[in-house]
C-alpha cells in the first residue's frame, strides 16, 4: 500500500488583530513544528485583500520557513497567476527551489478573491483562459526552452531562465475546487491537483468523480496524471475527547464563519451562526460534513472514509486555522502527527501482529520460563532462596518468568 503524506494548507485565515510581525514569525514557527512532527507538505497562499489573509508573497515567505526546516516541501497554495508576468513566476520559483535545497512545489490558481483582481483591473472573465496560458509557458520556461510569445497582457521575446530549477523536474499543480475547471486544466497540462473545494460539503461530494475530468483532460492531451499528486484539504481540529475538540474550537468556529466567510467575503447562501452550538451542529454534526471535530480516530476514520469515496489520493492537507487558541491548535497537529499519520500509514501494523502472535502463542514461550525453572530447582541453594524470597513476600514479576509461588508451594 502506498503511504499517504500529509501536510499543512495555510491560506492563512488568521483574524484581525494580532501584531503582522508577530503573525508571520509565529507561522514559521509552526511549519518548523509540522517538519518535527513528521508531516511531508507545508503551503502557503497569495491573497490582497480582506484583512484576514495577508500573505501576499508565498514565495518569499517559504523562503524565510525554508531557512528554518531542511526536509518538510514547500508549496505555493497558490500563485494567482493571472496577476503577473509568467516570466517573473519562473524566475521566483528557480530561485525559491534553490534557496530550500529543491523543495519547492509551484502550486497555481486564477485568483480566488474577486477583490484582489479588482484591485489589480483584472477582468474575473479572464483569469482561468490566463492561467492557462500562463502554465503552458511556465513549464516550457522551467525545461529549459527559449520561449517567443505574444499575449495580450504579457509578451515574451527570445526568453529563456539563465538558471533552471535545483531539482530535475520542479513539480507543477493546478487548484481545484467544486467546478470542473481547475481537474481539466491539471489533466491538459499532465500536472499534479490541489483540491481546495474539498474544504465544503460540495466540494467534498464532487471529488468522487471530479477525478474522472482530470484523466479525459490528459488522455485528449496525451499527458499522463497520477493519483500519488492529488491533494485533498481537509479541515480539522482533534484534541483527546470530542467533548474537549469541541468546547476548544467551537467559539473560534463560529467567529471565522461569521467575520470571515459570511461577513467579508458574502459567501452566497452561507448565514451567520446563532451560537457555537449552532456551528458545531451544522459544521460537523451533519451528513457529508467537511470538518472533523474530534479525536485522533474520528480524523482516521474521516481520511479512510475520504479515500474510499474518491477512489484514492496521495497527500492529505490540514487546513491551518484559528479555531482554538494556540495551545491546543499546536495539540491537536500534535495529535494528527503521532496518532493519525501512523495510523492511516500502517505504521503500527508490525507491532500489533508481534503482540498478537505472543498471544495467541503462549504455549510456545513457556518453555522458557520452564528453563528458569528447572535450573533454579536443581540448585540446592537456589531452591532455598526462592523459598525465602517468596515467603518474604518478594518476587520476580515478568511475563515470561515461571510461576514462582506455585514452585514456593512445592518446595513447603
Amino acid at each position: 500500500m502506498a503511504r499517504t503524506k500529509f501536510g499543512a494548507f495555510l491560506a492563512p485565515h488568521h483574524p484581525i488583530g494580532e501584531h503582522p510581525r508577530l503573525q508571520f514569525r509565529n507561522d514559521i514557527k509552526f511549519a518548523v513544528r509540522l517538519e518535527e512532527l513528521g508531516f511531508d507538505e507545508f503551503w502557503v497562499g497569495e491573497h490582497h485583500s480582506t484583512g484576514w489573509e495577508m500573505i501576499a508573497s508565498p514565495e518569499l515567505f517559504l523562503a524565510a520557513v525554508g531557512e528554518h526546516t531542511g526536509r518538510i516541501r514547500l508549496g505555493t497554495g497558490v500563485i494567482s497567476l493571472p496577476y503577473h508576468h509568467p516570466f517573473n513566476v519562473a524566475q521566483r520559483m528557480v530561485q525559491l527551489d534553490y534557496m530550500t535545497g529543491g523543495r519547492a512545489i509551484l502550486g497555481t490558481g486564477p485568483g480566488a478573491l474577486p477583490s484582489d483582481a479588482h484591485t489589480l483591473g483584472i477582468d474575473p472573465m479572464t483569469q482561468r483562459d490566463r492561467q492557462d496560458e500562463a502554465i503552458g509557458v511556465i513549464k516550457r520556461l522551467l525545461a529549459g526552452e527559449r520561449v517567443t510569445h505574444e499575449s495580450e497582457w504579457f509578451t515574451l521575446r527570445d526568453a529563456r531562465l539563465q538558471l533552471l530549477p535545483l531539482q530535475e523536474e520542479m513539480e507543477m499543480v493546478a487548484a481545484s475546487s467544486v467546478s470542473p475547471s481547475g481537474m481539466t486544466l491539471a489533466g491538459k497540462h499532465g500536472m499534479g491537483v490541489l483540491s481546495i473545494g474539498s474544504n465544503s460539503e460540495a466540494g467534498l461530494a464532487a471529488l468522487p468523480t471530479q477525478w474522472g475530468f482530470a484523466e479525459q483532460a490528459a488522455a485528449k492531451s496525451g499527458k499522463a496524471i497520477d493519483r500519488k499528486n492529488w491533494r485533498v484539504l481537509m479541515s480539522w481540529h482533534i484534541a483527546e475527547t470530542r467533548e474537549e475538540a469541541r468546547a476548544q474550537a467551537a467559539k473560534g468556529l463560529m467567529h471565522w464563519h461569521n467575520e470571515y466567510q459570511v461577513g467579508t467575503l458574502m459567501r452566497p447562501g452561507a448565514g451567520p451562526f446563532i451560537s457555537p452550538e449552532q456551528a458545531l451542529e451544522q459544521t460537523v454534526d451533519v451528513e457529508g460534513a467537511a470538518a472533523v471535530i474530534g479525536t485522533p480516530d474520528d480524523l482516521v476514520a474521516a481520511i479512510r472514509k475520504l479515500q474510499a469515496s474518491s477512489g484514492g489520493f496521495g497527500v492529505v492537507l490540514g487546513f491551518v486555522h484559528d479555531w482554538a487558541n494556540r495551545e491546543n491548535t499546536l495539540r491537536s497537529w500534535d495529535l494528527v502527527g503521532r496518532y493519525v499519520i501512523p495510523e492511516i500509514n500502517g505504521l503500527l501494523e508490525g507491532y500489533r501482529d508481534s503482540r498478537a502472535y505472543v498471544i495467541e502463542n503462549r504455549e510456545w514461550f513457556e518453555r522458557a520460563g520452564q528453563a528458569v525453572m528447572s535450573k533454579i530447582m536443581s540448585h540446592e541453594g537456589a531452591a532455598a532462596a526462592l523459598k525465602a524470597g517468596m515467603e518474604a513476600g518478594v518476587a520476580m514479576r515478568s511475563p515470561n518468568a515461571p510461576d514462582l509461588n506455585k514452585a514456593a508451594k512445592d518446595l513447603k
